[in-house]
């Protein structure tokens, strides 16, 4: 397939670093980082979809004062320290 790209200049200057290393042409060395950055892209978008999200629960032992005395829950939470 053939198209335009418009690369920045820092992308142009790694890959113009990596084709000089390798001594690949530009087209070699363009293909080869688009296929590991998709694939990585695929990777972690897999990873996602792998995890649900979950959380631990444990039991508290139950309510330890009622709170429809808030003075008595201040009481016990802030003990001597409460104003």
């Amino acid at each position: 397939m053939r198209t335009t790209l418009t690369i920045d200049s820092d992308v142009a200057v790694a890959l113009a670093r990596v084709r000089d290393r390798e001594a690949l042409s530009l087209k070699a060395v363009v293909n080869e980082a688009l296929r590991r950055g998709l694939r990585s892209m695929d990777a972690e978008l897999e990873q996602l979809e792998r995890e649900p999200y979950s959380i631990s629960v444990w039991d508290t032992g139950g309510m330890r004062v009622s709170v429809d005395d808030v003075a008595a829950a201040l009481d016990w939470a802030e003990g001597d320290r409460r104003p």
